[in-house]
């Protein structure tokens, strides 16, 4: 990773962006009679979704390095090796959670640095870092299964732009009690909004256990999916290989 910038350097960049833009943008939106967090700035209400917002754009890279391998036939001499056959699975997760983990702890610290108040101090962070990077693995894991099904760092990047769209059509940066419209319906019921909405909670309102355990219940149901379906994946591509 520290070789190639290139794979990781716009998921910390354009998360960045993003804030420094909306935050100057929508600075005076916190005004509004109807704003859910009267009391905070605007940073510090859009931090947990810019963080969930890299850690997500982030996740492709696992699944696009598994593919790059099938396409090269690397995969094809990892398994004419007395390899693990699960570890090739586990290890791709385990990179998607691990590289979630070091997204979120440089994105939080620049937050940090340019003003941004995490109310429940340490605990929330390290509940932040924890939340985003399982999901990082668990949104990883559906991608890890498209490049075994395809084989194909194309169709996987191809992918991308609906994570773009899950995260704007959601709560990431505008509170759902300000919506109307399909807009707000769609925002309403998009898993990625209950995800955010709880993780902010621990970022604005102080650490809780209720929060946090709502969030991590929603990201391991997603996650428990996905990597249910990557097995699946690799058992077929096992028994194409023998």
């Amino acid at each position: 990773m520290v070789r190639q910038p290139q794979s990781w350097a716009p998921s910390l960049f354009f998360p960045l962006l993003l804030a420094a833009v909306y935050s100057s943008q929508f600075s005076k939106a916190v005004n509004l009679p109807d704003f859910p967090y009267p009391d905070i700035s605007f940073l510090d209400f859009i931090l947990p979704a810019c963080v969930i917002q890299g850690v997500l754009f982030g996740s492709t890279n696992s699944a696009t390095d598994l593919a790059g391998d099938i396409e090269n036939s690397f995969m094809d001499r990892l398994l004419s090796s007395p390899v693990s056959r699960p570890s090739i699975l586990v290890a791709r997760l385990a990179s998607a959670f691990v590289y979630g983990l070091f997204q979120a702890t440089i994105l939080i610290t620049i937050f940090y640095i340019f003003g941004a108040d995490l109310a429940g101090g340490v605990p929330s962070a390290l509940a932040l870092m924890f939340i985003t990077s399982l999901l990082s693995m668990a949104v990883g894991s559906f991608l890890i299964a498209v490049a075994l099904r395809t084989g194909s760092q194309e169709v996987v990047n191809s992918l991308f732009p609906l994570i773009f769209v899950f995260i704007f059509i959601s709560s990431a940066f505008f509170p759902v009690e300000l919506m109307e419209g399909w807009y707000g319906a769609i925002a309403k019921w998009n898993p990625l909004t209950w995800v955010i909405d709880w993780t902010r909670g621990l970022t604005v309102e102080g650490f809780s256990w209720a929060n946090f355990i709502k969030a991590v219940g929603i990201v391991t149901a997603i996650a428990v999916i996905g990597v249910t379906i990557a097995i699946g994946q690799l058992k077929k591509r096992l028994a194409a290989a023998s």
